[in-house]
């Protein structure tokens, strides 16, 4: 059973990772580098559900010592007509949900964007992708469709097949392609594989727990950094 907009609105936005409350040694870290951190996933698998869930945890603990983004594996296949012949694995939904959650990255905050994405997933896989979602969960996560940017990208009836939006996706799949990251969801730690979600954890040498993934961003966090004093 799914909260109301305005319920889910508070959950989402009281949960968000990205807004500790500020301390000083957030404040020391203004400067400090980032650890890059990728997922490989696909927006309707249940694999990539999953970590999302586990980073959404993550993020409450170390969210101010990582960049996370989504990485979109997916097919080429110049013969799609409507995503710039890529064929994603769940269907034509899959493609317009990638294509949503790439205009909401580049045009809204992280905050915004994270809240989006947790939110499409909390409707469930058969429901990511459908354009009336996707303007459910702009507003849930406070984002104006249309003046923000992201409505003129993705479509401003959400479809996800406006030009920019597709152009997104092309570059986010040859991105996984160069990566040569073919399973959802894959973890990337600083442009390290660490850790695969494909039905079950695999290739975790470093473990997959929650913890697991903070203790690995904590310690490449200090090697970025042990040039500060």
């Amino acid at each position: 059973m799914y909260l109301p907009l305005l319920t889910l609105l508070f959950v989402l936005v009281s949960a968000s990772p990205h807004v500790p409350l500020v301390d000083q040694t957030a404040s020391d870290r203004t400067f400090d580098s980032r650890v890059p951190v990728q997922l490989g996933v696909m927006s309707k698998c249940p694999d990539a559900l999953l970590c999302e869930s586990t980073f959404n945890e993550v993020l409450g603990k170390v969210g101010d010592k990582m960049d996370l983004s989504l990485v979109y594996v997916a097919k080429f296949d110049e013969s799609e007509p409507d995503f710039g012949g890529i064929i994603c694995k769940h269907g034509a939904e899959e493609c317009a949900g990638n294509v949503q959650q790439l205009c909401i990255a580049k045009y809204a905050s992280p905050d915004q964007w994270w809240n989006f994405v947790q939110c499409q997933n909390f409707e469930g896989t058969a429901q990511i992708g459908k354009p009336s979602v996707a303007l459910k969960c702009a507003e849930a996560a406070q984002i104006d469709w249309n003046a923000s940017g992201a409505g003129q990208c993705a479509g401003e009836d959400g479809s996800g097949k406006e030009d920019e939006g597709v152009d997104l996706l092309r570059k986010s799949v040859r991105l996984a392609h160069d990566l040569e990251v073919t399973k959802s969801c894959t973890i990337i730690i600083n442009s390290r594989r660490v850790c695969v979600h494909d039905g079950t954890w695999k290739e975790c040498e470093g473990g997959h727990t929650v913890n697991d993934f903070v203790r690995q961003i904590n310690d490449e966090y200090d090697r970025l950094n042990s040039f500060r004093g």
